[in-house]
């Protein structure tokens, strides 16, 4: 059955929800494992009077892969491309019901929270401590390669909890402390609640349930609780994308608080979101290193040309590219931010830059690497690709690297702060 409806001046077909049908040759099918994503695959109409609205796929031979059209994503997001991007997001839908069966698989075999707890192997004389460390390091190994190919969106909620260490952090307080926090921060006003609600309608207004009264009341919740458990870092602009994108994956607010938590106590680097931004300052600092050694010619030609490489990467950090690239994308780099931890950003930053290096070299004005850039990001819509660049052709960076460069910046981003805090005060002080 079809459903139309117009919007913005463009009429539009969908199929509805329990209709499973792929472009081309990608034939209808049910998934008898268990694994079947709920949401239609991405079906899309030309931009045509109503009366003569054309089902577009990609069996219908188009004369330009760039014709534009929309579509929606499995988080609700409704995207702008053309047919090649709609045929690439296909493709990843087929690749992510493949890797389903590969993780329900292991949860037969393995048990269903098998990457929980490591497996117990048992000899005459009781657990062998050996068996048990090789069985550990084991599902660490399986677990990694097993994220970074995608963690199948039902079980999404449970995996992140897991690795990122959330629900360990949950269990060391009451089961009501989130609640708690709820009934003793109503009716409270502060500088952070009154920037939380200025920003609420901002944050992916195109959003069907992120831009309703439910929607903004959930998120203002999950920020505002935040903001007095943390009250260092309160609130700052960018977290809001993050608590939005967390509360379509997690389903329910708590999650998604303690998701939130444990990146910003845990995950990232320490005062990324304070008042004076320094841990994000760091981070840029560190970042446009990194990118002169892994892209050296690309950091030459960007320096010749006086670019600020934070022009664009402030964004990237502070909303974890949610505000910058896909939806479906975004989550499956933070599938590998909770499980590896910060340094997946600066590959995955640095990849955006490799990906284009050619087309960056041949530009000559600041405006057109941030064009090119931005319309990198906006488009990429095959994560898979994009983690084969950050981890195969970045190369390897450790944590312990990524810490030595941040202490090595961090003299110099204070000693900047403060003499800007001291211009600041002298011009009070003249007022």
């Amino acid at each position: 059955m079809m459903r139309s409806f117009l919007s913005s001046g463009i009429h539009y077909q969908l199929l509805e929800d329990g209709e499973d049908r792929m472009f081309g040759a990608q034939a209808q099918r049910q998934v008898s494992d268990g694994f079947a994503p709920t949401r239609r695959p991405y079906w899309i109409t030309s931009a045509t009077p109503r009366s003569r609205a054309t089902t577009i796929t990609s069996s219908i031979p188009m004369k330009s892969s760039t014709f534009p059209v929309k579509f929606e994503d499995l988080y609700g997001f409704t995207a702008e491309g053309n047919i090649d991007d709609v045929n690439v997001l296909n493709e990843v839908r087929e690749r992510v019901r493949e890797q389903g069966k590969v993780w329900w698989d292991l949860e037969a075999s393995k048990g269903a929270n098998w990457y929980l707890q490591p497996q117990i192997s048992w000899n005459g004389e009781g657990i062998s401590v050996a068996s048990l460390k090789l069985s550990k390091l084991a599902n660490t190994i399986t677990l990694k390669r097993l994220i970074r190919k995608g963690i199948p969106p039902v079980l999404r909620p449970k995996v992140w909890l897991s690795v990122s260490g959330a629900a360990k952090k949950r269990s060391t307080v009451p089961e009501s402390y989130y609640d708690d926090l709820i009934r003793a921060t109503e009716g409270k006003i502060t500088a952070a609640t009154r920037q939380i609600d200025h920003d609420l309608p901002r944050t992916f207004p195109s959003h069907p349930w992120l831009d309703s009264p439910e929607g903004q009341a959930s998120l203002r919740r999950v920020l505002v609780v935040y903001s007095f458990r943390d009250s260092d870092v309160g609130y700052c602009q960018g977290l809001n994308y993050v608590a939005a994108l967390l509360l379509l994956v997690m389903k329910t607010e708590e999650d998604a608080f303690w998701l939130l938590a444990v990146l910003l106590e845990n995950v990232l680097v320490n005062d990324c979101y304070t008042d004076n931004l320094s841990g994000c300052h760091v981070e840029q600092r560190v970042f446009r290193d990194l990118l002169a050694k892994k892209c050296p010619r690309i950091a030459a030609h960007l320096e010749a040309m006086e670019f600020d490489v934070s022009l664009v990467a402030t964004e990237w950090f502070l909303c974890l590219f949610s505000k910058s690239v896909p939806s479906e994308t975004t989550l499956r780099v933070w599938d590998v931010l909770f499980n590896e931890g910060a340094k997946v950003l600066f590959h995955v930053a640095l990849a955006f830059f490799k990906m284009k290096e050619e087309e960056l070299l041949q530009a000559h004005q600041i405006g057109e690497v941030i064009d090119i850039l931005q319309t990198t990001t906006h488009h990429l819509y095959d994560p898979d690709e994009l983690l084969r660049v950050a981890f195969e052709k970045i190369g390897s960076m450790t944590t312990n690297t990524i810490t030595k460069e941040r202490k090595k910046q961090e003299p110099a981003v204070m000693a900047e702060l403060d003499q800007r805090l001291r211009r600041l005060n002298m011009l009070k002080t003249n007022e």
